[in-house]
Formats: C-alpha cells, sequence, structure tokens
C-alpha cells in the first residue's frame, strides 16, 4: 500500500506538456519597453522547456541579438519582430499580434 502514494507522486511530476508540430501553434509577437529597453517577446510556445530554449537560441543565434526564454516565453533584445516573424513564418508557425 505504501507503493501507491509514491507512483502517484511520481506520475504528477512526470506530465510533460502535449509536444505540438510548429505549423499547428500559433505563436503571438509583441514590443515592449523593459527597464526603458525594446524587447521584442514571443509567447505562447506550446512545448518543453528545453523544446522552448532551443527555439530561443536558434532565434538569437539567426539574428545576432541577445536574449532568454523562460515562463513560456522568449524574450529578445530590441525591436526585431519583422525578423522573428519572417524566422518563425519559415520554420512553419502560425503568428499572431503586431508586426511591424
Amino acid at each position: 500500500q505504501q507503493d501507491e502514494p509514491d507512483n502517484q507522486e511520481t506520475n504528477a511530476q512526470e506530465e510533460p506538456k502535449p509536444q505540438m508540430p510548429a505549423k499547428k501553434q500559433t505563436l503571438y509577437i509583441r514590443y515592449e519597453k523593459r527597464n526603458g529597453k525594446p524587447a521584442t517577446i514571443v509567447s505562447e510556445f506550446q512545448g518543453t522547456e528545453s523544446e522552448l530554449k532551443e527555439l530561443a537560441k536558434r532565434l538569437k543565434s539567426t539574428l545576432g541579438i541577445g536574449g532568454s526564454a523562460k515562463d513560456d516565453e522568449i524574450l529578445l533584445q530590441g525591436d526585431v519582430r519583422a525578423k522573428v516573424s519572417e524566422f518563425l513564418r519559415k520554420d512553419g508557425y502560425k503568428l499572431k499580434g503586431e508586426v511591424r
């Protein structure tokens, strides 16, 4: 009987987010000022934390900019909405939000 609670805890902790292919995801791109500096934010990513970080890494290296990934969002330095939307569309993502 003691094994059952342990198994339930393990199952609850290991619930991964369902992985969705890029063409089924719709990402939102928005522009904000963070600490007085321009920032482009990509949100609504559906996948694992490692997939989010991998996408952020590819975006940062392709665009040659800095940024970070956490809490299902990618924060990129500067107003790079147009470049980000071009990159994500080529990758197969659908986009919503402001693109200038």
